[in-house]
């Protein structure tokens, strides 16, 4: 073997070397993004979810078309990380939690698991529910302080994820004071999942208020977040003694 042929198979080689470690090396760490996925939203490969949806009480019981581009969002999460969802009314939604992830959608004027998780779970977040139209429609109440709703030019929703039950797979909610601000809230969920598992880790609790920015010009993508309020909406409100 004369050395220019020598030169050409040592380059093969090395070629083919460095791009097995490279495909090695790009296959760890997808692997590992893909573990830390799973992991936060409680989805290892294979396993079922429930996506706890609402019903628009203004309707004959459909969901609203901002509710159904929300319930995509939260597919392709799931889809992802390699689970399967099923897909239940929330009033047929008659079981606990912990054993499953659940994604739950919607405001407790609309759905009524919503209404018992905030009361189980987040007894320090109260929502005006009203009918009719009104100025202090839909607001929060987190703790003391109150977020009231300028329909299409400010709006409040908040996004919870939240461990309990004995199987400690967590419960999402995207309580929204309109439906367009709970698709807001599941593609905040969807771009900023790598940094929120960071802060708070693969199995810990968050309440996040979000701010929806001018919806009627920008729809779902302009979000804020006004505050980490964990620990006021997990704290029940102290009534006052009678006399």
């Amino acid at each position: 073997m004369n050395e220019d042929l020598r030169n050409v198979v040592l380059g093969v080689l090395a070629t083919g070397v460095s791009a097995t470690l490279g495909w090695l090396t790009r296959t760890y760490l997808w692997r590992r993004k893909l573990r830390r996925k799973q992991a936060f939203f409680g989805l290892p490969g294979g396993s079922e979810c429930l996506l706890v949806v609402n019903r628009d009480a203004t309707t004959d019981g459909a969901v609203r078309r901002f509710d159904v581009f929300a319930l995509l969002e939260l597919a392709a999460l799931i889809k992802d990380c390699g689970a399967h969802a099923q897909i239940i009314q929330h009033d047929l939604a008659q079981q606990g939690f912990g054993e499953r992830t659940e994604f739950c959608l919607g405001g407790p004027g609309s759905n009524r698991r919503m209404a018992a998780h905030l009361s189980s779970l987040l007894p320090g977040v109260s929502v005006i529910i009203q009918r009719e139209p009104s100025a202090e429609r839909s607001m929060f109440q987190v703790g003391a302080e109150r977020y009231q709703m300028e329909p299409g030019s400010a709006e409040y929703v908040i996004l919870a994820r939240l461990t309990a039950g004995e199987g400690g797979r967590p419960v999402f909610l995207f309580c929204g004071q309109r439906a367009i601000d709970n698709q807001a809230a599941t593609r905040y969920l969807a771009r900023h999942h790598e940094k929120l598992a960071r802060k708070y880790g693969a199995s810990g609790s968050f309440v996040l208020l979000l701010k929806v920015v001018n919806s009627q010009a920008y729809g779902p993508d302009v979000v804020e977040l006004i505050a980490d309020v964990t620990r006021e909406a997990r704290t029940a409100p102290v009534v006052p003694a009678t006399t």
